[in-house]
């Protein structure tokens, strides 16, 4: 296992009774993040003004090379940046047919972000949306290529599914079964991006690929990112000013975008999400941790907090209630189980200062790379403490024994 912890010290002390299994949620950060933090800030007011040519110039570049380095993208320039990913799928839809109402083929295990925005559109019958079941998941990626028609106009796909953790399967054979050339494919990697060792260099041509700082990259809020391919949808109806910043000095008519991904651009962002995203990525290329590396830590560490449910933790979260069973490919970094009081027991673990998250009737507990078997150990400790546990199945502590 990879043992960074002390990487992570200030999200740690700042908090030192929490123990933290929502990685999936809000990741904890490193701290080279904060030094990066300040550096944006002295930067700022160092260039004043100018500073758009640092953060243009070396900033996202660097940015975009570690990104593509991560997702070997043969091309970095092919990476837009937003603070959410809302508005790239909002530019994703603007660049859809304007004299028809557009077709567009998703699943109905998308996060909030796709799943409000397309019903709220449906409403006004502005698009009109197929919807494939995520469940059973061993049956996914067939039955979703059977769904794709040649008049869809988008194709729309989680890499892992926010809600169970599953994934959406080979998404090169997901990219193949497209029946048309011309419609484009958008998969949401957020649950993907630095958890699931991704290779899209035989899809950079075909997909566009968006994930964000928030969780698995340590980086934190308002740092999107969504990969172009070059020749789709070239001049997105919803644009900012930055789409053109190259062109703004030439002085051309008419409106100009970028032929890269920064035809994708809005307006005037926060650019300090960026300086943590690169403090991270040089943070693991200083230290050789690789996705690989991370991904197989956090397996091993859900192995753990199995065995230790199982042992006596809390036997009603057993594998039988996953969602998302062991053996599935591309294991996501969380686990959910499903239960109809998943929202007393998260609320229970809560007052124990024992962070997890709830959707619906499912709890997910998530790791990251700070996480350690001493993690697993301490909440076991605090729940055998808790008597009020009982009522889930947890034994009291004077019949467990010596």
């Amino acid at each position: 296992m990879l043992d960074l912890a002390h990487h992570f010290s200030r999200f740690a002390a700042a908090d030192p009774e929490r123990i933290h299994f929502a990685a999936h949620s809000h990741h904890y950060w490193p701290d080279v993040t904060y030094e990066a933090q300040k550096q944006y800030w002295d930067d700022s007011a160092r260039y004043a003004d100018e500073k758009w040519d640092l953060i243009f110039g070396r900033i996202i570049t660097d940015v975009r090379k570690g990104i593509a380095r991560i997702l070997t993208l043969p091309d970095p320039a092919t990476i837009a940046f937003a603070p959410n990913t809302h508005d790239f799928l909002r530019r994703l839809l603007s660049a859809l047919p304007a004299n028809r109402s557009p077709r567009i083929l998703t699943t109905d295990s998308e996060f909030h972000t796709v799943t409000r925005q397309l019903a709220r559109l449906e409403e006004d019958a502005l698009v009109l949306v197929d919807r494939v079941a995520a469940e059973p998941f061993e049956t996914f990626p067939a039955r979703f290529a059977a769904a794709m028609r040649a008049d869809h106009d988008l194709i729309y796909c989680s890499q892992v599914f926010f809600n169970s953790g599953a994934s959406a399967g080979s998404l090169e054979q997901l990219a193949a079964a497209a029946p048309s050339r011309e419609t484009l494919i958008a998969i949401d990697g957020y649950h993907g991006f630095m958890a699931v060792p991704t290779d899209l260099s035989a899809l950079a041509h075909r997909v566009f690929y968006l994930a964000g700082g928030y969780k698995y990259a340590m980086a934190g809020e308002g740092v999107c990112f969504m990969h172009c391919p070059p020749e789709y949808a070239p001049r997105p109806r919803d644009t900012g000013w930055f789409a053109a910043f190259g062109a703004l000095a030439s002085g051309a008519v008419g409106v100009p975008y970028g032929e890269d991904g920064s035809r994708f651009l809005g307006a005037t962002f926060d650019p300090s999400g960026l300086y943590r995203l690169r403090s991270v990525i040089h943070w693991m290329e200083e230290n050789t941790i690789t996705v690989e590396r991370i991904h197989e830590h956090v397996v091993a560490i859900q192995n753990v907090f199995l065995a230790t449910v199982q042992g006596g933790f809390a036997p009603q979260l057993s594998r039988a209630r996953l969602v998302t069973p062991l053996g599935a490919r591309d294991r996501a970094h969380f686990l959910a189980f499903q239960m109809p009081d998943a929202q007393e027991l998260h609320d229970r673990l809560l007052a124990l200062r024992i962070v997890t998250d709830v959707r619906g009737d499912r709890i997910r507990f998530g790791f990251g790379c700070y996480h350690r078997p001493s993690d697993v150990e301490r909440a076991v400790e605090r729940i055998s403490k808790a008597p009020s546990f009982s009522a889930h199945g947890i034994k009291e502590a004077e019949s467990r024994g010596p």
